[in-house]
């Protein structure tokens, strides 16, 4: 657990790169592949400033990238497949690195889709850039594998030292380009980006992400949702963002300021649908705390349930996996 924690630190970590620890781990790396140090190590401050730095080499050779990342990687995930075993092994990756790969590989595709969109003009320009990033090494964001191996031998610790200290790198023979960590990353409960009022994450140059609650927004899009409204909720178009605004905004202030009409009550709470045109309808039960906050009031939640619920028992059931034939609490809470 403890090399998990580290890891899924140095995954999270923004703020300058330490520059001299980086590249004493890159130039590690490039002995411990058997090549010749690289001649010049080029910082960039972000992702798509990387991948421009690279596209302007003109002398750096050739990628590298298999000797430096592939081949230690998959040498060394054989030695301890056969030290410890099928078995041993899918052990050690559950307890290490399986516990940060989603999150990781998640904010990883997000980033390589970010620097397309901010680099490429036409499909053509795309493939260029898909190119170039195939020869990343993902420094932090390679943290789920580099943990399950962390501790266990030191073939990998060129790779290790330049993920702690630093993001992205591209190693070519001659030449490395190394990107900036992140100035600001802002996460959800479940790893996903999440921030309503700025950018989900951020690099030193401007390059930016911005999510709410996972799902891409624009950034002009998320300006507009200080000042949101239950008629600009209904006259939003996209789908996928109006259920953004909806969350934004509250689905119980939502139903109050829209004047709902509930369509289902039971001693278990109130049942509420708001139809969306070219989306499912929204379907809410209201629920109040029978154990009295200790300021004497009841506290009322609101629970999203499937569109096909027809009671507030059968909502409720189902957020207990439930159906309502099955549910019959002793006392509402």
């Amino acid at each position: 657990m403890q090399y998990v924690n580290e890891w899924r630190a140095v995954a999270a970590a923004t703020g300058a790169a330490d520059r001299g620890a980086a590249e004493d781990g890159v130039r590690l790396a490039y002995r411990r592949a058997g090549l010749a140090e690289p001649e010049r190590i080029i910082w960039a401050d972000s992702p798509p400033a990387a991948v421009k730095a690279v596209e302007e080499l003109t002398d750096a050779g050739r990628s590298v990238r298999e000797e430096v990342r592939t081949r230690p990687w998959a040498e060394e995930r054989r030695r301890m497949y056969d030290e410890l075993g099928a078995a041993g092994w899918s052990a050690l990756w559950s307890a290490t690195g399986a516990r940060l790969w989603e999150t990781t590989a998640a904010l990883a595709e997000r980033i390589r889709t970010g620097v397309v969109a901010e680099l490429a003009d036409s499909p053509e320009d795309e493939s260029a850039v898909r190119l170039v990033l195939l020869d990343a090494v993902l420094g932090q964001h390679d943290a789920a594998w580099l943990a399950a191996f962390d501790g266990r031998g030191d073939r990998l610790a060129g790779l290790a030292g330049v993920a702690r200290n630093a993001g992205w790198w591209w190693p070519y023979e001659r030449a490395v380009v190394i990107s900036e960590r992140p100035v600001a990353l802002h996460r959800d409960e479940a790893g996903r980006l999440d921030r309503g009022d700025g950018p989900a994450l951020a690099y030193p140059d401007g390059f930016a992400l911005h999510a709410w609650r996972g799902m891409p927004v624009p950034a002009e899009f998320l300006d507009g949702l200080a000042t949101l409204t239950p008629e600009r909720i209904r006259a939003e178009e996209n789908a996928e963002l109006r259920r953004v605004m909806l969350e934004f905004y509250g689905y119980d202030r939502y139903l109050s300021e829209s004047g709902a009409e509930p369509v289902h009550k039971d001693e278990t709470g109130v049942l509420w649908r708001i139809a969306l045109d070219g989306d499912e309808d929204v379907v809410m039960v209201e629920v109040v705390n029978s154990t009295p906050e200790p300021d004497g009031s009841s506290r009322t939640y609101w629970l999203r349930v499937p569109p096909t619920t027809r009671t507030a028992k059968d909502g409720v059931a189902w957020t207990f996996g439930l159906d309502g034939a099955e549910y019959a609490p002793l006392r509402q809470t």
